[in-house]
């Protein structure tokens, strides 16, 4: 990973980026972010650590050792990883974020600029969060046989998680199996579309996937999930549509519909376990009212991804839980 972390750090500019390559090997391979504030310590985070760049590179615990970023080092960043074309990426810069080569994001934190109460543009970008994506092939491999019933079809699932547990890392990879097919699970490949919100399951540059999704696979980039949800039911006859972080009312409205025409759902929300994802207004009905019919509750207790826990729900009854390691399963095979 350390060679693909470089080529990404170069678009934050010869200073910055220069300084963060200088971290150890294993720093880089584990690299999740690299935060840069205005006249704040350069920070990177690095497999559920944080710490400090040094002036003179490697990593340092102690503000005033650390590199200060600059007001400059911010433009610089921005330049570069708009190509010096901000109004061409302005659409994406009034939602908070530019996605790169590869399905990399940057968070973008400025001055907004409001017409009619809504934000137009950012200006006066003084903080880049660089958060690289990391596709780990095989990802789903100990989980996906829990959500697959006796006749190979897939079952609707919620995963939960904090950030940063590694959701969007496991959606990705069951997208890419479920439109593979899994013949030791007597699964066939189905038709996936994914509804690609903030272009993080795909990650799209210009159009293309940059992430492998599987070989029938559409992708909805960019779109609200509610209205993308109902565009492709009607145009792209999805057996399984993929989604992420719902929250809203009207996400709500989108899966009850998506079931209701008996698509499979596969999506992501926030939350620590399944009690904490019962008590938020917009996720409670969809897990009382049998639209999916598993959780998957995932932490960063041994690192990210670890699967706490696979949840079978029945109309609302209190689940049967069981735990799976990160490397492994439970011995049996999910029920009908």
């Amino acid at each position: 990973m350390a060679h693909q972390a470089l080529r990404v750090l170069s678009l934050l500019g010869d200073r910055v980026g220069g300084l963060v390559a200088t971290l150890p090997g294993p720093c880089l391979d584990a690299l999740e972010e690299v935060r840069l504030r205005a006249n704040r310590p350069l920070i990177v985070h690095f497999g559920g650590q944080e710490g400090m760049v040094a002036r003179r590179g490697g990593l340092c615990h102690h503000p005033e050792e650390a590199c200060l970023v600059t007001p400059e080092d911010c433009r610089t960043a921005l330049q570069r990883l708009t190509c010096s074309s901000l109004y061409a990426l302005e659409e994406e810069i009034r939602h908070g974020y530019l996605t790169l080569p590869g399905g990399h994001r940057v968070g973008l934190v400025g001055h907004a600029v409001l017409d009619g109460g809504r934000v137009r543009t950012l200006r006066d970008i003084n903080g880049l969060n660089l958060r690289l994506t990391r596709e780990v092939r095989g990802a789903a491999d100990q989980v996906l046989p829990h959500l697959v019933n006796r006749r190979g079809e897939i079952l609707s699932t919620l995963v939960l998680s904090p950030p940063q547990a590694g959701k969007t890392t496991l959606l990705r990879d069951l997208c890419r199996q479920v439109s593979e097919g899994r013949p030791d699970l007597a699964m066939p490949g189905r038709k996936v579309v994914v509804v690609d919100e903030r272009s993080e399951i795909a990650g799209c540059y210009e159009g293309v996937p940059q992430c492998e999704v599987g070989p029938r696979t559409d992708v909805l980039d960019g779109c609200p999930k509610a209205e993308g949800v109902a565009l492709v039911l009607r145009a792209m006859s999805p057996e399984v549509i993929v989604t992420d972080e719902l929250g809203r009312p009207e996400d709500v409205a989108a899966v009850r519909e998506a079931v209701r025409c008996g698509v499979a759902v596969l999506a992501s929300a926030h939350a620590g376990d399944l009690a904490e994802a019962e008590r938020r207004p917009a996720l409670a009905p969809l897990l009382t009212e049998g639209c999916f019919a598993r959780t998957v509750v995932l932490s960063r207790r041994r690192g990210p991804g670890t699967v706490e826990r696979v949840v079978p729900l029945d109309g609302g009854q209190s689940p049967v839980c069981w735990a799976v390691g990160r490397q492994g399963g439970v011995g049996r095979h999910v029920v009908d």
